[in-house]
């Protein structure tokens, strides 16, 4: 499949890249809403070289991700310290003509939940998946933040929480459930004690994971500084469990599995509790969420959006089930 920025992006690319000659096959890979995803073939001192484009639809990022070069030093930056994540190869310039966006090693691995979950290729590994998302989310809130300050935003659980209040009420929607939730988290959802690196969407669909683990945390395009228990609970959020709600880290594992390898790994030791309300956070973001898909069903018809926009009322029975019954 071609496309008009391939030639000036093989050309950024040999001019950057020693023994680059040509990109010699390019897809266009589904899913990333917000960014386009290629994956390229190139010839690099006459070997193959597998790699990923993440670019900019049409060339321009999107207002409510952080732009594509902070992305990539994000990335490289967490690779620096021992983090995993693709090799960042070249972060494209204006004057590439390329639009924006960057190249970075392509690694093998899935990260469809249905297969990760029920296929039998990853019943050995699954058990063992929840410490090594807590091992990583160790590295990933490890890294030095002071640098990164300049280029990322700090958002903090009350700030998200009102950021959210504000854009459920401009629905002017009023829910039962969601008004609980609300009052339920604002004692809960605190200012952090410690001010880290957070992923901001650790879960399924960004995690590649292969028949020998975790092999890489991919979209980095929410990245912020805010507080850690966002990732470990998020990975948590009912949601992300595809069906598989007993086994809260993301359908595959258990809380306790997940918080003893962030605690061994030399990072806060946490307790459920800690962690709950960001799990109760979880399900209402994504509820209201699912709202906004739905007004956009209404201004443009699509039926994909419709999908998901009714997909709100399985959040209200799961913040039913966590604030009212206790469950996770």
């Amino acid at each position: 499949m071609k496309a008009e920025f391939f030639q000036p992006l093989s050309r950024a690319l040999a001019r950057a890249w020693p023994g680059f000659s040509q990109i010699t096959d390019a897809v266009r890979l589904s899913g990333g809403a917000s960014q386009e995803t290629w994956a390229l073939d190139a010839e690099v001192a006459g070997a193959a070289e597998r790699l990923i484009l993440r670019r900019a639809p049409g060339g321009h990022s999107s207002p409510t991700a952080v732009p594509l070069a902070t992305e990539a030093i994000v990335i490289e930056t967490v690779r620096e310290a021992g983090g995993k994540v693709p090799r960042v190869r070249y972060v494209l310039k204006e004057e590439d003509g390329a639009g924006q966006g960057y190249v970075m090693d392509r690694l093998e691995g899935e990260t469809i939940a249905r297969k990760i979950l029920r296929e039998d290729e990853f019943a050995v590994i699954r058990p063992q998946l929840a410490a090594a998302c807590g091992q990583e989310l160790a590295r990933i809130h490890r890294v030095e933040t002071r640098a990164l300050a300049a280029v990322l935003p700090t958002v903090d659980g009350p700030t998200q929480l009102a950021r959210y209040r504000a854009i459920y009420d401009a629905y002017d929607h009023p829910d039962p459930v969601f008004e609980m939730a609300f009052r339920w988290l604002e004692p809960r959802l605190k200012p952090p004690a410690e001010i880290a690196l957070v992923h901001g969407d650790f879960r399924h669909g960004n995690l590649l994971i292969s028949p020998l683990g975790l092999e890489a945390v991919l979209d980095w395009e929410l990245t912020h500084l805010g507080d850690p228990l966002e990732d470990l609970g998020w990975i948590c959020t009912r949601s992300w469990r595809f069906g598989v709600t007993a086994r809260p880290v993301g359908g595959f594992g258990q809380l306790a599995d997940l918080l003893k390898a962030y605690a061994t790994s030399g990072e806060r030791a946490f307790t459920i509790e800690d962690v709950k309300p960001w799990i109760v956070y979880g399900s209402l973001k994504w509820g209201i969420m699912c709202m906004t898909m739905y007004q956009g069903f209404r201004s443009d018809g699509s039926v994909e959006r419709a999908t998901i926009g009714r997909r709100a009322s399985e959040t209200q029975w799961d913040l039913v089930r966590m604030i009212l019954h206790g469950e996770l």
